[in-house]
């Protein structure tokens, strides 16, 4: 099976994009954007990720089967990441009465015990 072969010149032009994508890293990591500081960083990071399968890994020559499959990888690497960011994000939504967020604090989800009327006897009939 003979595989694609590309010129030295494409893996210099690669290395530079990615050298200098991590120079505008550290140079972002500096500055303050508030909250544009994790997308600035993460768009940084795809686009070099991107490039190293794209080229070192030789996914773009690649068959069409190769493609399926690292795309595959990446559809269930996405469902991994939303599960978890589900599970992270939803965190505080329940909380004891004494403001605490661990699972041996919660006793109800409906709210502390004294707080509710008392029941009647289904049996003896209110007076």
């Amino acid at each position: 099976m003979s595989g694609h072969i590309s010129p030295k010149s494409t893996y210099i032009t690669i290395f530079g994009a990615l050298m200098v994508c991590t120079i505008l890293t550290v140079i972002a990591a500096f500055i303050n954007l508030g909250n544009m500081n994790f997308p600035v960083a993460l768009t940084i990071a795809v686009f070099k990720a991107t490039l190293v399968v794209l080229f070192f890994m030789h996914v773009k020559y690649g068959s069409k089967l190769t493609k399926l499959i690292v795309g595959t990888a990446f559809f269930f690497l996405g469902i991994m990441l939303t599960l978890t960011l589900s599970d992270y994000l939803s965190r505080g939504w329940f909380t004891a009465p004494t403001r605490s967020t661990s699972a041996g604090a919660i006793t109800s989800l409906t709210g502390p015990t004294a707080a509710r009327p008392p029941e009647t006897p289904r049996n003896n009939p209110p007076k």
